[in-house]
């Protein structure tokens, strides 16, 4: 599911040459401007990718979810998913109208995504946060932490490397991935402060 697709030029997606799942939003800048932030917010069960250097992809209220960004420093192109639960299994209909719902199909979702914009997965820095166990505290559904479950055991079956995260506890994230410069920060609930996860090709 992460194997390089051959490009897709901006011609072909206006003129309907590739379908795309439901909620993607792409988000592509031949020429972009320079001097403001255009902050993009990325839904719960949804993905966005942007190669638009002024685009932050934001995801809020990252409880059990998990925010998955990838970023190639090279083409400055990368993506936000904001998957709900671990396994398509349980509504294969539902994976087919909306992959990124799932780890298992949204993060091949949004791999293939990102590709359309010449990102290449050997280039690609990943930073993950989420994954917390909101109102379950006592661990009975482990939904936060079979997600991050989940999401490991993809990585390591496609050799992906997981460069910077934030995740379990019992506090919300919010998730912002900086598309000009490849910054990730992360915001818990009820902090007023942002701490950068990852600098493009380093982390902290």
């Amino acid at each position: 599911i992460f194997g390089q697709l051959p490009l897709v030029l901006p011609e072909q997606l206006a003129a309907g040459g590739i379908t795309r799942p439901a909620r993607l939003l792409l988000i592509m800048a031949l020429a972009p401007l320079t001097g403001f932030e255009k902050k993009t917010v990325v839904n719960i069960a949804s993905l966005a990718v942007s190669n638009d250097e002024n685009v932050t992809l934001t995801a809020y209220a990252l409880g059990s979810c998990l925010g998955v960004a990838i970023y190639d420093p090279v083409t400055k192109a990368g993506g936000l998913l904001h998957a709900m639960l671990p396994d398509s299994t349980i509504d294969p209909g539902k994976a087919l109208s909306h992959p990124a719902m799932f780890v298992d199909t949204g993060v091949g979702a949004l791999f293939r995504a990102a590709y359309e914009l010449r990102a290449e997965k050997h280039r690609v820095i990943i930073t993950i946060a989420g994954g917390a166990e909101i109102l379950d505290t006592t661990g009975c559904f482990n939904v936060g932490t079979r997600n991050a479950q989940a999401l490991e055991k993809l990585f390591q079956s496609h050799g992906l490397r997981v460069h910077a995260q934030q995740i379990g506890g019992v506090a919300n994230r919010t998730l912002y991935l900086n598309i000009g410069n490849g910054e990730v920060r992360v915001k818990l609930s009820g902090q007023t402060t942002e701490t950068i996860l990852c600098k493009s090709s380093t982390t902290t």
